[in-house]
This record gives C-alpha cells, structure tokens and sequence, in this order.
C-alpha cells in the first residue's frame, strides 16, 4: 500500500461505502515564540476548521509520552495511545488517514505509531490540509468508539544502543538540518552534533515547496546517493522522534524499510557518557 494519499483520493474514498477514519494531527514544535506571540493550539485550528468528520489528537497528549529521560517525545504507554485511537474510531479493520497542517511531520508520527502498532492500513495525506481542496467543517466529530488494541512492535525501532550499532553496521539517517548536525548550533537540546556514524540527510530535502512528497523515483535516488541502497539495515532519528517518522515515510514512498529511533537527539544528548561528533563528516 501507498503510504501517502492525494487529497482528490481522500476526497473519492471518503465519499465512498467504506470511508477512512480521518485523523486531524496539527500540530508544532514548541520552540522560542517571538515577544506576544501567542503559543499554537491545534484544538483551536481544528475547532475553525477541519475535514468533514475528522477527529483531533493531541500529538504531545496521545501520540507521546512525558519527556524525561527518554527524550522530549518518547514513546507513549500502549494503553494510552490506544484509548486515545479507540476514542477516535480507529478499528485494525478499517483504513485510516492522517493529516495535519501540511508539514507533515505530526501526521507521519501517526502513522508511525499505527504502523508500530500493528494497524495494516493506515496512510498521510500528502501536503496536509494545505493540499485539501474540499470544504471544511466546524462540527466536532464524535465517531462511534473503535476497537484498535496497540500491539507494540510491528515495525521496527531502535534504542541509543542500536541506534550507534547501526551507524556503524548500516545506515544511520539524521533529519534533522544540516546545521544541527554539524553542532553549528542547537536551539533546544544540550549539545549540537549527532551520533557518531550517522549521515546527515535532512527532511526538509524530502519534500518540494508546497510541502508534498517528492516523486518515488526522486525520493530512491535521495536515498540511494545517500548509502541506502548498499546499507543491510537503515535508521533514522530526528530531535525527538517526530521529524524522524516523516524521514521513515519518505523512505517507505521510496521502497525502503527503515527503523526510528523514537527518542533520538534529545534522548542521546541528555546523557553525557554518550559520544558527540561534530562537523560535516559521519565522525
């Protein structure tokens, strides 16, 4: 299955006999807001605005656990994430789709966890909201409760120890940008760099300017000039595991399989035994 969906495909699908549970996932990293500014609220841009039937869910509430020692963003409690997609309508039989505010990053954590969690059909809607040409609802949806139990482990993920093992036996993949990794600065985390061994390959690469998905055949070549091809086992990591997902969903348009490690960057940094490499080198 195509992981990504067209908005006039979603629009077809969801007028037809078995509609997609629609995820709405807006939502974006908390980062110094300039002075009066006011924070984002996805809840309110949903409440002004949303595709017809679709359901809100908070990224930081359901589809992460606190932040501590795992990382700004790790993983949630599989009871937790699946109360949240139980509450939404999301059922293992019935096909799911995510968006958010056409970044893609939100949506792509989604469907990560789905994935990781054994849901067979679930895609993201490729540019978002952006790209949803239809009309647009003010009504809270309130689906009927679903029936999706998480089972953890469907899809692979790895922790700080094979997350360095791999960027040494295989191909490691940092999302985040360039400068990031480098250690030319770091607006949130510890310390700058990344893992010793990683490649930097950013996300922002992944995707033209209005925010879809590069063709396929663009995407293979991306990852193939990158080591994909050559690699037995390819991860990725971001700052936080969200990034990362949507550099996973652009590998799998590209026919890769490949691993997050969901606490990424601010997992490894917060623990200072761990070795930094800096520069533009893997190190």
């Amino acid at each position: 299955m195509n992981p990504i969906i067209t908005a006039s495909e979603l629009a077809s699908e969801s007028a037809g006999e078995y509609p997609p549970v629609l995820l709405d996932v807006r939502w974006q990293l908390s980062v110094a807001k300039a002075a009066g500014e006011p924070a984002f609220d996805g809840r309110a841009e949903y409440a002004a605005g949303h595709i017809p039937g679709a359901v809100f869910v908070d990224l930081d509430a359901s589809l992460a656990g606190p932040a501590g020692a795992g990382g700004r963003h790790p993983l949630p409690d599989p009871d937790v994430f699946g109360a949240a997609m139980r509450a939404a309508g999301v059922s293992a039989d019935r096909a799911v789709v995510v968006y958010d505010g056409g970044q893609g990053w939100a949506a792509a954590r989604a469907w990560w966890l789905l994935r990781w969690t054994g849901h067979q059909s679930v895609r993201v809607l490729d540019g978002g909201l952006a790209a949803w040409t239809g009309p647009l609802s003010t009504e809270v949806a309130a689906p009927a409760p679903g029936s999706f139990t998480p089972a953890p482990g469907a899809v692979p993920a790895l922790d700080a120890d094979a997350a360095a093992a791999l960027a040494r036996s295989g191909l490691l993949l940092d999302a985040r940008a360039a400068e990031r990794y480098r250690g030319d600065v770091e607006p949130i985390d510890r310390v700058g760099g990344h893992i010793p061994g990683a490649v930097s390959a950013p996300t922002t690469s992944n995707v033209g300017p209005d925010g879809r998905f590069l063709p396929a055949g663009e995407l293979a070549d991306r990852f193939k000039s990158l080591g994909a091809s050559d690699a037995p086992e390819v991860g990725v990591y971001c700052g936080s595991g969200v990034s990362g997902a949507h550099e996973v969903l652009a590998l799998a348009v590209a026919g890769y399989e490949a691993a997050l490690y969901p606490g990424s960057w601010s997992e490894w940094s917060s623990d200072a035994s761990r070795p930094v490499a800096t520069g533009p080198e893997r190190g």
